[in-house]
């Protein structure tokens, strides 16, 4: 149950690792993004759909670069973590519960 979670937080910690790579050193491609991040290459290939379904890049013929709903994604992030943060702690099963077994 827990595995599932965290292969997503995986992955989205791969997805905002790319993109922080466009915003820092857009137009970037495939094979930089790869040999500097240690990712396959069909990974981050991967991780550049996603974005670009988001909106959140765009190819160009020199590599990714950054849209105008960028920015504003950018922002919203942290409070949208911290949210997730928030419920998960909310989900822990107290200490002083005890488990009968």
């Amino acid at each position: 149950m827990i595995d599932r979670l965290e292969k997503e937080v995986d992955m989205l910690e791969r997805h905002l690792q790319v993109l922080r790579m466009v915003i820092e050193s857009e137009p970037i491609g495939i094979v930089k993004m790869s040999n500097e991040t240690g990712y396959p290459h069909h990974k981050v290939r991967y991780s550049l759909r996603v974005l670009e379904e988001e909106n959140l890049i765009e190819p160009s013929s020199q590599g990714a670069i950054t849209t105008e709903r960028t920015a504003e994604f950018v922002d919203e992030l942290d409070e949208k973590l911290d949210q997730i943060v928030d419920k998960l702690d909310e989900m822990k099963i107290e200490e002083a519960v005890e488990v009968e077994g």
